[in-house]
């Protein structure tokens, strides 16, 4: 069995009288592409949230890489290795995507303006931001403003700026959201490359497209609660799982909208 990178222990967390996370323990394994879905309000991105630390448990656990985690800042799970990217794309628009990349590799490496910083340092972080750009193939945009950029090109923009703080797990709030159907298939080989140099995603997502061709796992909520977890085929045929999308087999696409 592979090893655990997140692990959670009856995570919850109500809001009122509403638990919308409901004592949810999971173990996400390390070099797996896990993908989490559910109907609407199933508590997917609320989950992503409490993971990220935007959002703290009303109770229960979390631990990255064995170590309690449970009330420490966004920031500082950044810098113990974890990357979020979220449904709405979030760039700096009149910076250029060159510009955007190589300002999140700098923050990753501390690099504020230091005048006494060595000149190599910055030659070493110009060719990592010109790496980062062509495995999100934009490359050829980099000296283009964010703003100018094409929606779909501004979601490969924002994963770039993810990748850029080298994260062993990468958490992916539908990042293909609002794109045009032609350009998710570059998506998916964009992410596929990620999981094959061996970092971990967590997936939110509802292109099943998407979910066959990549996920190793699948992850099931229904009204804040895991329903079921494992093998994709096994899972898709799960009769609770069925029964939660009202008759519709998990992997039809038409059936997990939300």
């Amino acid at each position: 069995m592979a090893e655990a990178l997140i692990r959670t222990e009856n995570l919850t967390i109500s809001f009122g009288a509403h638990k919308a996370v409901n004592n949810v323990s999971l173990s996400l394994e390390k070099g797996l592409f896990t993908t989490i879905l559910g109907p609407n309000g199933a508590g997917k991105t609320t989950l992503f949230n409490l993971i990220s630390g935007l959002l703290e448990p009303t109770e229960g656990k979390l631990f990255f890489k064995g170590t309690d985690i449970t009330r420490l800042s966004p920031i500082q799970r950044v810098k113990m290795g974890m990357g979020r990217s979220f449904q709405l794309t979030n760039v700096f628009p009149t910076l250029t995507t060159y510009e955007n990349v190589r300002l999140a590799m700098q923050a990753h490496e501390d690099i504020g303006y230091k005048i006494f910083t060595n000149h190599r340092r910055f030659s070493k972080l110009n060719e990592k931001t010109d790496e980062i750009l062509e495995r999100v193939l934009l490359k050829d945009k980099k000296n283009q403003l964010a703003s100018q950029l094409s929606h779909g090109e501004q979601r490969k923009l924002e994963l770039g700026m993810v990748l850029a703080l080298e994260p062993e797990v990468l958490l992916l709030d539908e990042p293909t959201a609002g794109m045009a159907i032609e350009e998710v298939p570059t998506m998916i080989d964009i992410l596929n490359k990620t999981k094959e140099s061996g970092t971990t995603i967590i997936l939110i997502e509802h292109k099943m497209d998407m979910v066959k061709q990549l996920s190793d796992k699948l992850i099931i909520l229904v009204n804040g609660g895991l329903l079921v977890e494992g093998d994709p085929e096994e899972v898709s045929q799960n009769p609770d799982v069925l029964a939660a999308y009202l008759g519709g087999g998990i992997l039809d696409e038409e059936s997990t909208k939300d």
